[in-house]
């Protein structure tokens, strides 16, 4: 059995997409932001379909971030107005194709017809054999905290001990913690840097940064991602000859 340096057996069963340059996108096209926005979100059903054709278990997308309530008020008007629609006209379909639709993030400045719409859009699409993970008012940091929190409450109830509390403990409250570790997290838009998206998860993710604006990107540059992603030796600590002689050796 021949092994090379850069041989990844590892599985792809989770990625994450920062979807960037909607704007930018727009812009080009001489079109307003909102329409690039909503061509963003035309571009969901494709990555989700070629992720599906990968075997990828759980795409998680990062469609508003706890900082983008500071863009202007028109556009976080619109962006909310966009979420809502996509709610109310996806669930089903997800649904019918097994798909389940998990939100994530800080719900608490979502107005009550939105954080209908997504209580009912999760319980239409409640489970299947993948899950789209859908990040909004979401940040890493938070997650992080909100996990800490719930630890430190626990403690305070005598549920747990201070040393109770570790990695893994933590872990099993961030907000992704009921799906499969973050293989590979990829940005469009040209940008190399994650954004305050996954911290905690990313810790040992792949990262894969593309020049394409999230319009622009398909499920083609999603396959190519792909292929990266199993390109490269994912050794989480290890040497890579120690990678070499396990894989001999199986």
């Amino acid at each position: 059995m021949i092994v090379t340096d850069n041989v990844n057996s590892h599985p792809l069963r989770h990625v994450a997409i920062i979807m960037d340059g909607n704007n930018r996108w727009a812009k080009l096209q001489g079109r307003s932001g909102i329409a690039g926005h909503k061509a963003g979100v035309e571009r969901i059903r494709d990555v989700l379909s070629a992720c599906r054709e990968q075997g990828v278990e759980a795409l998680t997308l990062f469609a508003f971030s706890s900082e983008n309530w500071r863009r202007p008020p028109i556009e976080v008007e619109a962006l909310m107005g966009l979420f809502y629609s996509y709610l109310k006209k996806e669930a089903r379909k997800l649904a019918d194709e097994g798909v389940a639709l998990k939100v994530i993030g800080n719900r608490s400045r979502f107005d009550k017809k939105l954080l209908k719409a997504i209580d009912e859009a999760e319980r239409i699409a409640d489970s299947g054999d993948s899950t789209l993970v859908i990040a909004a008012d979401y940040g890493g940091c938070w997650d992080i905290a909100q996990s800490a929190q719930i630890l430190a409450q626990k403690v305070v109830m005598g549920q747990m001990a201070i040393t109770d509390i570790t990695e893994a403990s933590l872990s099993e409250h961030v907000s992704t913690a009921s799906l499969p570790p973050l293989d590979l997290l990829i940005r469009t838009g040209g940008e190399q840097r994650i954004s305050n998206f996954l911290l905690w998860q990313a810790a040992y993710a792949e990262l894969y940064f593309s020049e394409l604006l999230w319009p622009e990107f398909d499920g083609v540059a999603l396959r190519a991602a792909v292929d990266d992603y199993f390109s490269r030796q994912r050794r989480f600590g290890k040497t890579g000859d120690q990678l070499k002689n396990e894989a001999t050796r199986a």
